[in-house]
């Protein structure tokens, strides 16, 4: 099966490189790889232009929320795999997405690969602790092709980040990110609670589709934005809520009446709106203190 890759990219292109290399030499299929480019002042645009990846370019960082919605609509197959610049991927990350669909699971559905980091705090069935560099000059790739394999994981209902496998037909049926979350924190969740809201109950883990992560080599530069409060103004309960009070519930023996049950606000939910509504302007303050030129950016 042929996915369509996309990969948003701020002047990143030591780790974009390797990125897109593990992805050509890694995969089963030859799948259609298209990278956004913000900025790209550090030769990140130059190269994609020399190695003929379809691409597209602001002339800024417009964050990932605009990057990747704007890369959807250039995909050409209905399978879309959003991965970041930091992530490389290993053998047989395609066939175990590929095995995971052809088992015929419910619509919508988003699936997830396991991601070995180096920096997971406690044992997560969501991540693989084990460490093969921190960048790529220091990145030992010999070790990370004999060991990735070495600790099983079954797939498992749930959400982790990305890469994130998803059909465009969802995608654009529950509007794919929000601009309020600009440039990107909590529109992971956000994403989640849309297609919760939109019917899907299937949300889950590959346990044999693995990336390494080199893990926030570009949101560790990027002004965050404040997320939590978009999504509490949003929703009408926060985060933290919706994660336990539902994501969690399906990998925990889930009942019917979790596969029935809508998002509900909650009293801590209010409380907050209230005081956020009174005191900030929001949504246009938190997307207006990343972007340093609103309404200034170059498209290509």
């Amino acid at each position: 099966m042929i996915f369509s890759i996309i990969i948003p990219s701020w002047n990143n292109l030591p780790y974009l490189k390797l990125c897109i290399k593990s992805i050509r030499e890694h995969s089963q299929y030859p799948h259609e790889i298209i990278v956004h480019v913000n900025d790209g002042s550090d030769g990140t645009l130059e190269w994609v232009k020399a190695q003929g990846i379809q691409h597209t370019h602001s002339g800024k960082n417009v964050g990932i929320c605009l990057a990747v919605n704007h890369l959807v609509p250039q995909v050409s197959h209905d399978w879309v795999l959003y991965m970041n610049d930091d992530m490389v991927a290993c053998p047989g990350w395609d066939i175990a997405f590929a095995d995971a669909l052809a088992s015929g699971g419910p619509e919508p559905a988003l699936y997830f690969g396991m991601l070995i980091q180096p920096d997971v705090e406690k044992k997560n069935p969501n991540f693989i602790q084990r460490d093969f560099g921190s960048n790529p000059e220091d990145f030992d790739e010999p070790a990370l092709l004999r060991e990735f394999m070495q600790e099983t994981r079954d797939n498992v209902d749930g959400a982790a980040s990305q890469p994130t496998l998803f059909h465009r037909k969802w995608w654009h049926m529950v509007g794919g990110y929000s601009l309020e979350f600009s440039p990107g924190m909590s529109s992971d969740m956000e994403l989640l609670m849309k297609y919760w809201v939109a019917g899907c109950r299937c949300f889950r883990i590959i346990g044999n589709s693995r990336f390494y992560h080199f893990s926030c080599k570009s949101t560790g530069r990027v002004r965050f934005n404040r997320g939590g409060r978009a999504f509490v103004m949003k929703w009408g309960l926060t985060e933290k809520e919706f994660y336990r009070d539902y994501i969690r519930q399906l990998g925990q023996s889930p009942s019917r009446e979790t596969f029935e049950k809508f998002p509900r606000a909650t009293m801590l939910g209010r409380l907050r709106r209230l005081g956020y509504g009174l005191f900030k302007d929001y949504p246009l303050e938190g997307i207006e203190a990343w972007d340093s030129a609103p309404g200034k950016t170059d498209w290509n």
